[in-house]
């Protein structure tokens, strides 16, 4: 079974950026990716995706300040998320999520499309 194991996250001001790191034990290629975050007290939020087709969605929430991606150099083992004009509201913590039946993401995925989890990073965003 493929480890999902998070890092970069932080405490930084609003206004500020972050990349966030996923590290897969193995190529992760042939999967719909994922970014989750989840605010203390509120349900686990879908951030981004990003399918073996190269193809990107963000939520309405963070499009134009999230960007996801995926490290081709390094052999599909590494997703990103850079975080710029960090906003309170992203307060959470973040996990990445690996649905390997799908070569590619579809609209309206939910956590619970994907089996895989890391066990999270946590960003904090002061005001």
């Amino acid at each position: 079974q493929v480890q999902l194991v998070e890092s970069g996250g932080d405490s930084v001001q609003a206004g500020g950026s972050l990349r966030l790191t996923c590290t897969a034990s193995e190529i992760i290629d042939v999967s719909c990716l994922a970014w989750f975050r989840q605010a203390p007290g509120k349900e686990r939020e879908l951030v981004a995706t990003i399918g073996n087709d190269e193809r990107v969605k963000h939520s309405d929430s963070v499009r134009g300040r999230f960007t996801i991606s995926k490290d081709k150099a390094r052999k599909s083992r590494y997703l990103y998320l850079q975080m710029t004009n960090l906003k309170p509201e992203d307060t959470g913590m973040y996990y990445c999520a690996r649905d390997p039946t799908r070569w590619s993401c579809v609209t309206g995925m939910t956590d619970a499309d994907f089996p895989y989890w890391g066990h999270g990073t946590q960003v904090t965003v002061s005001s």
